[in-house]
């Protein structure tokens, strides 16, 4: 396999598989691999043939380790440059795992942090490795997360959970993670492939039009805890606010040299 393909497929009958292929970074998201989880699902939504999605990060120990800020390229492909022109490829590409008309399973091999986390959240259902570990560290790095993220976590686990996990920036492993709602189901290692596959064919066996119907009707029923106009641009200056931070630095830093972070507050 061409090790610059970021983004694998596969289809087997009315199911649909993509793979994130960056195994030397684990699974971090990048703009291109971002931009093709985009084209990928939105080209499948276009018609009924693919009734059920699973997104996995394959065979290695990591699900997804999070967004690749290091990713970023100076020069651009023509696809890459169209998406980033319309707005943030990480929104467009978690949007189209949670807009996909059929249900949608994460099939998590592995550890599952901050974006990565979020991405498995978009999914209708995630079913993860025994020794799965998680967590949203943005509080440890200084970000202020986007409200859509935010959402989402709330309609899985709950706005208390939503706290605890965004507050502390813990890392939840295993049957914690079942306990607090981040993974549905927990499986041996050996038996997540045949499990997720077994769980998919039931889906796509079902009514075409009652699966779409049903998500259809759900995602409305998301829709209506979306932030207004006025709220929007308040979260907005936040998130600007902390990126802009002396804090944000720090907690780079801090990452990067394996220590904890001092922040100021500035």
């Amino acid at each position: 396999m061409n090790d610059q393909t970021v983004l694998l497929t596969e289809v087997r009958s009315n199911i649909g598989t993509i793979t994130l292929n960056r195994p030397h970074s684990k699974n971090a998201l990048s703009i291109d691999l971002l931009v093709e989880i985009h084209r990928t699902l939105t080209a499948w939504s276009r018609s009924d043939d693919i009734r059920c999605v699973i997104v996995t990060g394959g065979t290695s120990r990591a699900f997804s380790s999070g967004y690749d800020i290091s990713s970023i390229p100076t020069m651009m492909t023509p696809e890459i440059e169209e998406v980033m022109h319309r707005g943030n490829p990480l929104e467009f590409a978690l949007d189209a795992v949670f807009s996909y008309p059929y249900p949608t399973i994460a099939m998590m091999n592995g550890y599952a942090f901050g974006a990565g986390l979020n991405l498995a959240l978009c999914c209708d259902m995630r079913i993860a490795a025994s020794d799965v570990k998680v967590g949203m560290p943005p509080a440890r790095l200084g970000l202020v997360y986007h409200p859509d993220g935010l959402r989402r976590f709330i309609e899985v686990v709950g706005m208390a959970r939503t706290r605890e996990i965004f507050f502390t920036g813990n890392t939840y492993e295993g049957e914690e993670a079942l306990a607090i709602g981040l993974v549905d189901r927990l499986v041996p290692r050996e038996e997540l492939e045949d499990t997720v596959y077994a769980v998919a064919e039931t889906i796509a066996g079902n009514a075409p039009l009652a699966l779409k119907g049903t998500k259809r009707i759900l995602s409305m029923i998301s829709e209506r805890t979306r932030l207004g106009e006025e709220e929007m641009n308040e979260a907005r200056r936040l998130m600007r606010e902390a990126f802009e931070s002396d804090d944000l630095k720090e907690g780079q830093v801090a990452f990067f040299e394996k220590r904890p972070p001092r922040f100021s507050g500035k």
